[in-house]
């Protein structure tokens, strides 16, 4: 069943629409949510969306529960290409919990935690941006780690980033809810206005299997079937940054181990023809981000590595 969420006036009679998908069968009283689409640059959840829609309503009789699934928190964004919200330049992530008597995007995000909490669980998909090209992973603030990672380790993905608090993440979506008692995951993979469907289809193997464990889903999934992330605590992380501007190049993909030292791209320019810096890995570890867009500034991250 279709619903609106959140449904407000635009210039040219036109209406701000937030929908949801509501699909319920069994009697657990269950609920998860899945959401996505907050920054509509990132359109890995559209397909995750798609797919788990296509599944559960083909198979409605193994669900125990309701499952609401939420494509487009910032519609607009999506259909203007835009990672914020267009009206107003603002990153929806960085306004929640709003406020119901604030501006049109206040009042928006505020209804969204409304109707959104209260679930017993709610994944919240996003891709990288276009910059950066992430492994499929969850990223967990330190504070709600032993009650989240669990429930991580189920999702079929290959990394757990444990970060340590930042004052930024009290207004997205994920830290509101958490702090409501509806215990939030979220997803961040692939890279910036692109879709892989090998990702999705892992997350939408991941999401069943999590609500196996829960009880809304009727099929169990074979151990050796779901990845067994790496969990991964702030202080394990090495950040590579450019020393030079100019293209970085390079032939490695993410999702590889390299040794301290080893080569991980260059950083060249096209006008004199010289190599202005020698990217190398600081440590051994998984490299579990990677630099996707080619054009680099000096402090433009390149890398991230997770110690090994």
């Amino acid at each position: 069943m279709i619903k609106t969420v959140v449904s407000a006036a635009l210039p040219i009679d036109e209406r701000l629409l937030i929908k949801k998908n509501v699909l319920s069968h069994g009697k657990s009283g269950k609920r998860i949510c899945i959401v996505t689409g907050t920054h509509g640059d990132e359109l890995e959840g559209q397909y995750v969306c798609f797919r788990l829609n296509q599944i559960i309503q083909q198979h409605l009789d193994k669900l125990n529960g309701t499952i609401e699934i939420y494509p487009a928190l910032n519609p607009m964004g999506i259909d203007s290409i835009m990672r914020g919200i267009p009206n107003f330049d603002l990153d929806m992530n960085r306004m929640f919990p709003g406020d119901p008597e604030g501006t049109q995007a206040e009042c928006t995000v505020h209804a969204i935690l409304q109707d959104l909490k209260g679930a017993d669980m709610v994944i919240d998909i996003h891709s990288s941006n276009i910059f950066l090209r992430e492994v499929p992973q969850v990223r967990i603030n330190i504070n709600t780690a032993d009650r989240l990672v669990p429930y991580a380790r189920l999702l079929n993905i290959d990394f757990i980033w444990v970060h340590e608090a930042a004052t930024v993440l009290e207004a997205t979506l994920a830290h509101s809810l958490n702090s409501l008692d509806t215990p939030t995951l979220v997803v961040e993979m692939g890279v910036g206005m692109r879709v892989n469907h090998g990702f999705g289809n892992r997350l939408v193997t991941g999401i069943l299997n999590l609500m196996s464990h829960m009880g809304m889903w009727s099929d169990s999934f074979e151990p050796h079937l779901i990845s067994h992330p790496i969990v991964s605590i702030a202080d394990e992380v090495s950040f590579v940054n450019a020393e030079a501007s100019g293209i970085f190049i390079t032939e490695v993909k993410n999702n590889i181990v390299v040794n301290e030292g080893e080569e991980i791209g260059q950083i060249v320019s096209s006008l004199t023809g010289e190599v202005l810096q020698e990217v190398v890995s600081p440590t051994h570890g998984l490299l579990f981000t990677l630099r996707a867009y080619p054009v680099v500034y000096e402090g433009s991250l390149l890398a991230r590595i997770h110690h090994l």
